[in-house]
């Protein structure tokens, strides 16, 4: 097994089985953050922590839409199965123990979306030689620097004053996200010969 996507052909791109098998991967996991940012989203916005929904929600679109045109897709026989059970690990799971019903939905999507931002580095996957004309990379790379910024702004909600009287339910929710999306994360990779440990 590798630490890194390739080998790379002649031009220095990824092979398509394993841009297909990634991209399916990052597609459902932002295309569900996406999705749950819709339906928490409320019709009129009056806090601040609503407005950073908002724009969540339009920066998972991107990335969905990114990866969609930037990737050389090839028949996946095994991705329908795959598929389902990444799909079933997102599912919105509500914080219990926080008194105002109306934030702990948001609050269970910010912990899914810290999880996922900040245990999925797919740009670390890259070889140095890989080509930085190749959309796949580029996407790659796109996806990485979002990522790093949207977690800034779930850090600043899963720590604000607001949440404070429910710290240790939110750390506990946060930790088992983080170890449910590390799981699949290194369960695709592996099934693409690549081993995120190394």
């Amino acid at each position: 097994m590798s630490g890194f996507l390739g080998p790379l052909d002649a031009d220095g791109r990824v092979p398509p089985q394993q841009q297909t098998r990634v991209a399916a991967f990052l597609i459902s996991a932002h295309g569900a953050l996406a999705r749950q940012y819709a339906l928490v989203l409320p019709l009129r916005i009056e806090a601040a922590w609503q407005t950073e929904l908002n724009a969540q929600f339009y920066r998972e679109s991107e990335i969905v839409s990114l990866l969609q045109r930037a990737t050389a897709w090839v028949p996946d026989l095994a991705l329908g199965y795959m598929a389902a059970s990444w799909e079933a690990a997102w599912f919105a799971a509500p914080v219990e123990g926080i008194a105002d019903t109306a934030r702990a939905p948001a609050v269970g999507l910010a912990t899914l979306a810290h999880a996922v931002h900040a245990g999925i580095r797919p740009a670390a996957l890259l070889p140095t030689e890989a080509s930085a004309a190749d959309p796949f990379v580029m996407a790659l790379r796109r996806i990485e620097f979002e990522s790093s910024r949207l977690l800034q702004a779930q850090i600043l909600f899963l720590k604000g004053p607001d949440l404070v009287p429910s710290r240790n339910a939110v750390s506990a929710a946060l930790e088992k996200r983080h170890a449910e999306v590390r799981k699949l994360w290194r369960e695709m990779l592996a099934s693409i010969g690549i081993d995120a440990r190394e």
